[in-house]
């Protein structure tokens, strides 16, 4: 989906890991670290720039691909710390 001059790619990913997207925060797509945008149950969308089209494998990305997820470092931090300490502080 192209507007605004950029392109708009859904992403879908295992409900598992909802809790590690937050919309604005960071997702890395086949190496290429993004902002999310309208994070939902299963899928999520970014906006690829046209520099960032032009000069990575974007352009070639079509519907049902498989791509490498890598989430924010931070939320990983977040979730590791819930489980290990259950929200009672350390």
């Amino acid at each position: 989906d192209e507007r605004d001059g950029s392109w708009y790619y859904r992403f879908r990913y295992q409900p598992t890991e909802e809790h590690l997207l937050v919309d604005k925060g960071s997702v890395t797509v086949n190496g290429v670290s993004l902002t999310v945008v309208k994070p939902e149950a299963d899928v999520f969308s970014v906006a690829i720039i046209p520099y960032t089209y032009e000069h990575t494998n974007f352009k070639d990305i079509q519907p049902g691909d498989a791509v490498n997820l890598e989430f924010d470092i931070i939320g990983k931090y977040i979730a590791r710390y819930a489980k290990l300490y259950g929200g009672k502080g350390g």
